[in-house]
């Protein structure tokens, strides 16, 4: 039976884009499912994307993924956009029909979707959550919306985070060094990173990691890092007794809920979880990034 997205292409877009993995986890989906279609990475320099996109349905793309630099640059340029990618303000799927672009945001779905894969509860929890980039804005507001009792952010400078404290009265910033924090983490039911700290090409690392001693016990830790496979946080979480999460399942989650706009179809999740990790656990335990990825995230 021939499908929607045969013979049509898609892509990632970014800058850099050559360490993107998405072309493996699309490709092994799309094969799976049977549908001939290819994956391809696309450099699109920042801030060239609003010139770009005209170009898009001439590639004889149905749609594409988008990563740093180009998320927020997207929302005004769109058509129509999904709940929440409006919440966001942020769109890392597009949908392309009739020449028409449609904006998705599956980043903070399918970061719940990991969650509850890996058994750890966010609803009626205090959560904790260490930095406030990109990242951090969709679990954050997506947490809120989904019924986690508050949510306190810390990082380094507040003050750069205080339009994303103002979306909700359950959002709280506070430093790293200052004693809501410190407070935050004894009473938290669920602790999040999403800094770039410890990540695989990043230099940076937690000073100490005597902050999770302040963590009630038991409470699950999650990193949304997946290079390496398990950071230095997360060992250090399982030696106190915490159940610790990678960000694997966000990144395989929030790929498969983008493949069901692009395809129009609802799919087996634990199905598309197999066949993709068939194909790229073997590329992360090579545990080799191109020079362009080794940059510390904004």
């Amino acid at each position: 039976m021939s499908h929607l997205l045969d013979g049509k292409k898609l892509a990632v877009i970014g800058d850099p884009i050559e360490h993107s993995l998405s072309p493996i986890i699309q490709q092994a989906m799309l094969d799976e499912l049977g549908i001939s279609c290819t994956y391809e990475r696309i450099l699109v320099q920042a801030g060239s994307v609003a010139a770009w996109l005209p170009s898009a349905p001439e590639l004889n793309l149905a749609g594409f993924n988008a990563t740093m630099p180009h998320k927020t640059d997207l929302v005004p340029l769109m058509d129509t956009l999904s709940d929440d990618a409006r919440m966001y303000r942020s769109v890392n799927t597009v949908v392309i029909r009739e020449g028409r672009f449609h904006g998705h945001n599956t980043d903070g779905e399918g970061f719940l979707r990991a969650l509850h894969d890996a058994g750890m509860e966010h609803r009626n929890r205090r959560v904790v959550v260490y930095g406030a980039g990109g990242a951090a804005r969709s679990v954050v507001l997506k947490l809120t919306a989904a019924g986690a009792e508050n949510v306190t952010v810390c990082c380094r400078t507040p003050k750069k985070a205080e339009e994303l404290a103002a979306r909700s009265p359950r959002i709280r910033l506070c430093g790293l060094a200052e004693t809501a924090c410190e407070e935050a983490l004894q009473q938290a039911g669920l602790f999040i990173n999403c800094t770039p700290l410890g990540m695989q090409g990043v230099q940076a690392q937690f000073d100490d990691f005597s902050f999770l001693d302040r963590l009630p016990a038991s409470t699950p830790v999650c990193d949304l890092i997946y290079r390496p496979l398990k950071t230095r946080l997360l060992e250090e979480a399982e030696k106190r007794g915490h159940p610790a999460a990678n960000g694997l399942g966000m990144l395989i989650h929030q790929a498969i809920l983008a493949l069901e706009q692009f395809a129009s179809l609802s799919l087996d999740a634990d199905l598309m979880k197999k066949a993709v990790m068939k194909r790229l656990l073997p590329v992360l335990n090579r545990g080799q990034l191109p020079p362009e990825s080794r940059k510390v995230p904004g």
